[in-house]
């Protein structure tokens, strides 16, 4: 009898002789069972014949659970920067080195440098050889140099290199699109930049009120660490066009140190009052006999510009003079006012706080913190409030006229002069620092 034959007339059987389908399968399996392991030793499948028996490698379990044999990396680098929150030592041991070696080579690393300096996107290079150990480490530090490790036995050998430092007089010059800092990053400036130009023409140029298609240029010394920019040294010279009018400025050092700016003819830039008492605001308020008040909802006069700043913004005296009085004055909130001559007097309104050693009977000098921005006393937002009084009368401070120190004396004027002529031709000119110090593409 065929084998199906065989399973037909034992099913068929099964079915007349067990009416219980829970018996099926108790009836069934002593039988089936040993039926298909005799079919199964009846031998493999046919090979087709055009794969050749020989050609099919027999599969064994143990072959497809094998451990795969390492491959051996050639030496290698690897690059890791310092994260945000990540500490010298966590990177090094991401890198493979043990807690022991890692503690000694970050110590090591300290005796070279304050690792304070350490910001996050600074780089550590790792190098492995062919075994996977990492037997050198270089950290670079940006505006400072590099320092090496090199393994030696159990533990490494550091060595540092600091960078060269140099000075470059370079030539920048940019014309204003929406804002001074934007035409300074476009130039390739940091904002640093931006400040030291505002501090040069703080007493001519109302920096509130730019617009587009003004231009300035300067030259001024950059510092570099190797190839990298690490700062500014002081502005040599500048121009600065704005409202149809030109502005220029020198830097003139005295024997003694003292740094100042003046025009071409030897008149000093500085004048008795600066012509804002904060860097970077904008106006809210003009000064106004007739002013519609926010809170008290009634007309009344405005002795005062009021401009609209962040809270902590530094305040400054616009002039040398003497504080008078500090104090809490209702709806004035915190404020200080400063005496400057027998006649005029400023006052500084809605203050969130003093500044340190501001009281009455302090010198203060022009320039000098007084306090920083609030909205103390009767204030809907952020701003300073700075009023003018001069011999008792409320003048709008927009239009003080400032009086001009005394021009550089003869002597000084002679040598003033020949700066003048060496560096006004610098100042047409757009020198790329490229072209100065060659740049270095090379992470290291």
């Amino acid at each position: 009898m065929k084998i199906p034959d065989f399973f037909a007339a034992c099913a068929s059987a099964i079915v007349r002789r067990v009416r219980r389908p829970g018996a099926y399968l108790a009836i069934t399996l002593p039988i089936a069972i040993p039926a298909l392991i005799a079919v199964l030793e009846i031998g493999p499948a046919p090979t087709p014949a055009h794969v050749p028996a020989s050609a099919v490698p027999p599969l064994r379990y143990a072959e497809l659970h094998a451990p795969e044999t390492p491959v051996d990396l050639p030496e290698h680098s690897v690059l890791l920067p310092i994260e945000a929150g990540e500490t010298l030592d966590q990177v090094l041991r991401t890198a493979g080195l043990t807690a022991d070696e890692s503690a000694r080579l970050t110590a090591k690393f300290g005796e070279a440098i304050n690792l304070r300096k350490l910001r996050p996107g600074t780089l550590v290079r790792f190098h492995y050889d062919a075994a996977g150990v990492a037997d050198s480490v270089k950290l670079k530090i940006a505006g400072w140099g590099e320092i090496d490790a090199v393994r030696e036995g159990a533990g490494f050998v550091v060595t540092a290199h600091e960078a060269p430092m140099r000075e470059v007089e370079t030539a920048v010059s940019a014309e204003i699109e929406s804002s001074l800092y934007e035409a300074v990053r476009t130039a390739g400036e940091t904002p640093q930049l931006v400040q030291q130009l505002v501090d040069v023409f703080q007493w001519d140029v109302d920096f509130f009120a730019l617009r587009r298609g003004d231009a300035f240029s300067a030259v001024v010394v950059k510092r570099f660490a190797g190839s990298e920019v690490v700062g500014y040294g002081p502005i040599l010279a500048a121009r600065f066009t704005t409202d149809g009018r030109t502005y220029e400025a020198f830097r003139h050092q005295t024997p003694d140190g003292r740094a100042g700016y003046y025009s071409r003819n030897g008149t000093p830039l500085r004048k008795q009052f600066l012509r804002a008492p904060l860097k970077f605001s904008r106006i809210t308020s003009g000064f106004s006999k007739r002013r519609f008040h926010p809170i008290l909802r009634y007309f009344r006069a405005h002795h005062g510009v009021d401009y609209g700043a962040p809270t902590g913004t530094p305040v400054m005296t616009t002039a040398d003079g003497v504080v008078i009085e500090t104090g809490h004055g209702g709806g004035e909130g915190n404020f200080v006012r400063i005496r400057h001559s027998s006649r005029i007097e400023t006052s500084y309104l809605h203050l969130s706080r003093f500044a340190k050693g501001i009281r009455r009977g302090a010198r203060v000098t022009q320039g000098d913190v007084i306090g920083y921005v609030g909205a103390t006393g009767l204030a809907t937002a952020p701003h300073l409030d700075y009023r003018v009084r001069d011999g008792g009368r409320w003048i709008n401070p927009l239009t003080l006229k400032s009086i001009t120190p005394d021009p550089l004396p003869a002597h000084a004027l002679r040598r003033f002069r020949v700066e003048v002529a060496r560096l006004t031709p610098r100042l047409a000119e757009s020198d790329d620092v490229a072209q100065t110090i060659p740049e270095d593409r090379a992470l290291f």
